[in-house]
């Protein structure tokens, strides 16, 4: 299921972004464009405020990232884009926790994930526990072959 992000919604929920930074919003896209390769998911990102002279739209790789004109929001853009897909929109989840966007995404019959349940989903798509990434090279090398090479390079056990 691909995502649609209100990009400005998520970034302080992301430990390490903050809005106030100039290229908060790159930051976003490549932690974005990494948990696409990862998950093999689709998503759009929607930011406000675009700066003069910026392109309106720009894809890297899987993202595409929306830059919203001064005197339009993201939050409207989103809904624009819902409405475009029309009953496609039931197979795409969107991320925001603001209440209208939210609201108008289950209008159109969107799934819908708050910025913090998707902060965390990321996170752990970018950052999974050690636990659970074992790899072949950390199986246990048995007793005896250890032995075994501690008396071929002639070391005393003790």
């Amino acid at each position: 299921m691909p995502f649609i992000i209100d990009g400005h919604n998520l970034i302080p929920k992301i430990p390490g972004l903050e809005l106030s930074v100039v290229d908060d919003e790159m930051q976003l896209v490549e932690m974005l464009q990494e948990f696409c390769r990862i998950s093999r998911k689709k998503i759009e990102v929607y930011f406000d405020k675009a700066p003069p002279g910026h392109p309106r739209s720009r894809k890297f790789g899987s993202v595409t990232a929306h830059f919203i004109r001064e005197g339009y929001t993201a939050d409207h853009a989103i809904r624009d884009r819902l409405y475009q897909l029309k009953r496609a929109a039931s197979s795409w989840t969107v991320v925001s926790s603001d209440r209208q966007v939210q609201s108008n995404a289950r209008a159109f019959h969107a799934e819908v994930y708050s910025a913090e349940r998707f902060a965390a989903h990321l996170l752990e798509t970018l950052f999974p526990k050690e636990s659970s990434q074992k790899t072949n090279h950390e199986k246990s090398i048995p007793t005896g072959d250890i032995d075994d090479w501690l008396r071929l390079f002639g070391i005393d056990e003790e």
